[in-house]
């Protein structure tokens, strides 16, 4: 595929076949995706699943062992400037120099493109207006990952990957990225995120992908993987492992005293397990009964067998 072929409808990355050895290890095992212009796509998964190799092969990082990748018509392992010059890249870290002003870091990664984006509209989008002359030294955390976006954006960017985005952020600050991204797209950028924050991903992310292993074992939009669970949720806390619940309560521990019943009959299981505490004079700490969300999801797909059931 040229970047001559592609169109505004086409996607802004496709991915077919795509695989990753190292080794005798393969960490990519011929996934397929598509990543729509203007939309927040969220790649998920745990530690070693093969997501930051993906991610790093779509950015031209890493050299692929099969497969066709497409990034905005081009392909990332011919490393062309061209394509460099239309995405962004966010890392979880950057290195700045400390002693230099926002408006002055944020000019001095513009010169390196030919076509910048405006300093203010940057500095609108990332919401650091109130900053700009204040030395990077003196930014708070948040404050200087806003800084980072603001650094992958310099160059006007069609594509943005944004690595894990939030990571150690309170909730508030947390909330202010969430908007920035927001922001992002209202200017018809294209995101690709990474986050182990499963709300994040709900909040933000028009689809996710989930891998595991080093492949794809769910794709959609959130909403779409949370109804495929046909089933409610129950949660509860007890200081140790319940022996003897009764027959049809199969429940998880899922670590801290806390254990899970997934069960397509909320009402009959509630309260037998009701029934049970009782009995024993057991109380049920935080006892909740829900819907599945995205993590719950993520949860299920991505557990070990060996974890599926027994003590904690």
């Amino acid at each position: 595929m040229t970047p001559q072929s592609e169109g505004a409808s086409s996607p802004a990355i496709a991915v077919r076949g795509l695989r990753k050895s190292y080794g005798a290890v393969e960490a990519v095992r011929g996934i397929d995706l598509d990543v729509m212009r203007g939309e927040v796509f969220a790649l998920l998964g745990p530690n070693g699943a093969g997501k930051t190799t993906t991610v790093e092969i779509l950015e031209g990082h890493r050299d692929r062992t099969a497969g066709e990748v497409s990034v905005l018509g081009y392909d990332p392992a011919r490393s062309q400037r061209d394509l460099k010059e239309r995405i962004g890249i966010v890392l979880q870290s950057t290195g700045v120099e400390p002693y230099l002003k926002v408006e002055e870091t944020i000019d001095l990664f513009r010169g390196y493109y030919p076509h910048p984006l405006p300093l203010d509209e940057i500095l609108d989008v990332i919401g650091l207006e109130e900053q700009r002359r204040t030395p990077v030294k003196r930014l708070s955390g948040g404050q200087q990952r806003r800084l980072d976006v603001a650094i992958g954006l310099a160059g006007d960017p069609e594509l943005l990957f944004l690595d894990e985005p939030t990571t150690g952020f309170d909730p508030s600050a947390r909330r202010g990225a969430w908007e920035m991204v927001r922001n992002l797209q209202s200017l018809g950028k294209t995101i690709v995120l990474t986050t182990h924050y499963m709300d994040e991903a709900e909040h933000l992310a028009d689809r996710v992908a989930i891998m595991v292993h080093g492949r794809i074992v769910a794709q959609g939009t959130p909403g779409d993987l949370v109804r495929r669970e046909d089933s409610t949720t129950i949660r509860f806390r007890l200081a140790t492992w319940p022996e003897d619940l009764p027959p049809g309560l199969e429940a998880r521990s899922t670590g801290g005293g806390q254990y899970t019943i997934v069960t397509d009959a909320p009402t009959h299981r509630l309260h037998l397990l009701t029934g049970w505490a009782t009995d024993r004079g057991l109380e049920l700490e935080d006892l909740t009964v829900s819907r599945p969300s995205l993590e719950d999801v993520f949860m299920e797909l991505t557990a070990p067998p060996e974890l599926g059931q027994g003590r904690e």
